[in-house]
C-alpha cells in the first residue's frame, strides 16, 4: 500500500514561497494569506519530519542544508502535481486546444504542410503553432515548454528521441559563380575565399560557426528562403538540403559544387516528445501523422538503411 503523505502540496508550497520571496511576510502576499499561516505551515513541515528547514543568521531565516534539499524537491513535487493537472484538464477537455511544434528549418515545407493539412483534418478544432528554428533552437523550444513536439537533429539531454529521416545536404552555388569556374574539383581553401551564406541560429545561446567552415566572407540570414534566394543570384554558396534546392537546381539557377566526394553532407532528424508521459492525445496524433508522411516520402528509409549498415 502507498503510504500517505503527511505534508501536503500547501504546506509545501509555502516553504518555497518563502525561499523564493525572502521571508514569511512577502511569501503570505505572494500566496495572498495571512504570515501566521505561512509560519505555521513550514512549522508544520519541521514538526512533521522532525526537521529543522530554516536557521536564523542575525534578523533573517535562511535554508538549513536540509531545508535546501527539501526546497529542492518540493520544487519537483509541486511541479509534477501541477503538470498532472493540466493533462488531467487537457483530457477532460477532449484534444488539446493549442499544440506548439518547432521544426527545424531544414525539414522539407511540402512535408510540413502535408503533415499540418492531415492534422486538421481530424482536429480542426486544435491550434498548431509551428515554431520553424535552425540549430539549438528546437531543444530550447522543448527546454522551455514553448514546444509539445519538435523535428529536430539535436535531441536534448534528458529527452529521447525517435529516429524519424536523414536529410541530405550539398554545397551548391549559381553555375556563374567562379568556384565553378576552377575546372577541378573545389577544395576547403577555394571556399575561404568566397562568401558563406548561412542561416542565423535561433536558440538564445547561438553559436556562430556552428555547421559552417572558416572564411572571411559570410552574409547570415534569419530564413533559409533569403539563403537560397542570394545563391541563386550568385552571391555566394551554402549546403542545403537537396530537396529543398530541387527546383532551383532543376531550373539551372543552383549547381551542385565538386568537392570531391565532400560536397554531400547528412543530417538525421528526430521526433522529440517534451513529456512522454505527459502529453495529451493531439500531440500523440500529430507525431503518428509527422512519422507517416515521413515514412510515406520515402525519406525515412534512408536514416533506416543507415542504421541497419551500422548495426551490420
Amino acid at each position: 500500500m502507498i503510504p500517505i503523505p503527511h505534508v501536503s502540496l500547501e504546506q509545501w508550497r509555502a516553504l518555497i514561497a518563502v525561499v523564493e520571496s525572502g521571508g514569511y511576510a512577502q511569501a503570505a502576499e505572494a500566496l495572498h494569506k495571512s504570515q501566521s499561516a505561512v509560519t505555521y505551515a513550514v512549522q508544520k513541515i519541521e514538526s512533521q519530519l522532525g526537521i529543522q528547514a530554516f536557521e536564523l543568521q542575525g534578523r533573517k531565516a535562511v535554508l538549513t542544508p536540509t531545508g535546501r534539499m527539501l526546497y529542492r524537491r518540493a520544487l519537483a513535487l509541486v511541479g509534477e502535481a501541477g503538470d498532472l493537472e493540466r493533462v488531467a484538464r487537457k483530457l477532460s477537455a477532449g484534444w488539446e486546444a493549442e499544440i506548439g511544434l518547432a521544426v527545424e528549418i531544414l525539414f522539407p515545407p511540402a512535408l510540413l504542410l502535408d503533415c499540418l493539412a492531415r492534422f486538421g483534418q481530424e482536429a480542426a478544432r486544435t491550434r498548431v503553432e509551428v515554431i520553424e528554428s535552425v540549430m539549438g533552437g528546437s531543444g530550447e523550444a522543448l527546454l522551455t515548454g514553448k514546444a509539445d513536439l519538435a523535428v529536430t537533429p539535436h535531441v536534448p539531454p534528458g529527452f529521447l528521441g525517435r529516429p524519424l529521416m536523414r536529410m541530405r545536404l550539398v554545397a551548391a552555388a549559381h553555375p556563374g559563380h567562379p568556384l565553378h569556374q576552377l575546372g577541378r574539383p573545389v577544395e576547403e581553401r577555394d571556399l575561404r575565399a568566397y562568401r558563406h551564406l548561412m542561416v542565423r541560429e535561433t536558440g538564445s545561446t547561438r553559436n556562430s560557426r556552428s555547421q559552417t567552415i572558416d572564411v572571411d566572407q559570410r552574409w547570415t540570414f534569419s530564413s533559409m528562403a533569403m539563403s537560397i534566394a542570394a545563391a541563386a543570384a550568385g552571391h555566394g554558396f551554402a549546403w542545403y538540403p537537396e530537396a529543398l534546392i530541387a527546383a532551383e537546381l532543376t531550373a539551372g539557377l543552383l549547381k551542385v559544387l565538386p568537392l570531391g566526394g565532400a560536397e554531400v553532407r547528412f543530417v538525421d532528424m528526430y521526433l522529440v516528445f517534451a513529456d512522454p508521459e505527459m502529453c495529451g492525445p493531439g500531440v500523440v496524433r500529430l507525431a503518428e501523422i509527422v512519422a507517416a508522411v515521413v515514412a510515406e516520402s520515402g525519406l525515412g528509409e534512408a536514416l533506416a538503411d543507415a542504421g541497419q549498415q551500422g548495426a551490420a
